[in-house]
């Protein structure tokens, strides 16, 4: 199949879209796909606190043209195989997962933003130049890009890389009017050139788990809850909005405590192969396999 370039985009930040990047792409990898995972929230790179992995070179090095694209990509496939071996009872991995990590420093985040006009269109010219290298010599089946949130520089660059935009969203009041207006501002000139764009809706109201372990029933996993919000439904809101925005829902993923409230970040869907929220990106990454 054609390479998929998808970016993960929302409004505000706390949407939950890096930890629904992140577990896609594992969770493609280990379905056998040979995916690269690029951290472009360059105002607050976070990839690092899942993959807990220690880079050669930043994707700051290679946009500011002191590094080459194989010094940035780190291959973190072992990652996923570990996973797999401990909590699912499998050890082969036939697909491959490699990482671009943005630089946490504040001095590499100011140094990467404090450039001329001309350097930042040199860096978006080394932007597409590493999206095509990687299709090119690593023969992936999905780039994936986790964005900065908001109207911002690196924002508009990698949605105009990508081919098809998840607009992530909670159900409040800024969040929906800020997705609004993504939609009218933003998406609708992209889509104009052939760009494809979703609504990811995450915490939507839904059976909030505890503690993980827990035994989940079918019913439990399945049933999501109609509380209303402004007098309607959740479904209700979300028809709503996907008519206004003229964009598809791709997926609507309940609320669960255990992870939103959770100390430390990590990759849920190896962790706990059980877990309704693992089912919830099993079938996010199966759509983004075949229906994309």
């Amino acid at each position: 199949m054609a390479t998929k370039c998808i970016a993960f985009h929302s409004y505000k930040g706390g949407t939950g879209k890096t930890t629904i990047a992140s577990n896609c792409a594992a969770l493609l990898a280990k379905k056998g796909f040979k995916v690269a995972l690029l951290d472009l929230d360059v105002y607050a790179p976070s990839l690092l606190a899942y993959f807990q992995r220690q880079p050669r070179k930043w994707l700051n090095d290679y946009l500011l043209g002191n590094a080459e694209v194989e010094e940035v990509m780190t291959h973190v496939t072992d990652i996923v195989e570990d996973y797999t071996r401990k909590y699912d009872n499998s050890a082969e991995i036939k697909g491959k997962l490699w990482i671009g990590f943005c630089s946490m420093k504040k001095e590499e985040i100011y140094r990467i933003e404090s450039g001329t006009s001309e350097t930042s269109k040199s860096q978006l010219r080394r932007f597409i130049l590493l999206r095509d290298n990687l299709i090119r010599d690593y023969d992936l089946d999905f780039v994936i890009i986790d964005t900065s949130p908001g109207i911002r520089y690196w924002s508009i660059n990698a949605l105009a890389v990508a081919d098809t935009l998840f607009l992530t969203l909670k159900m409040g009041d800024i969040d929906v009017e800020g997705t609004k207006r993504l939609a009218s501002e933003i998406y609708g000139s992209l889509t104009k050139y052939g760009t494809r764009s979703f609504l990811l809706f995450n915490r939507v109201s839904g059976y909030c788990m505890p503690v993980h372990g827990t035994q989940f029933s079918d019913q439990e996993n399945t049933t999501k809850n109609t509380t209303l919000i402004d007098g309607y439904g959740t479904s209700d809101a979300e028809n709503m909005l996907s008519k206004e925005t003229r964009m598809d829902v791709i997926s609507a993923i309940p609320c669960y405590c255990d992870i939103q409230f959770s100390r430390k970040e990590f990759l849920t869907a190896l962790r706990y192969p059980d877990h309704p929220f693992t089912k919830e990106m099993e079938i996010l990454a199966n759509a983004m396999a075949t229906k994309l």
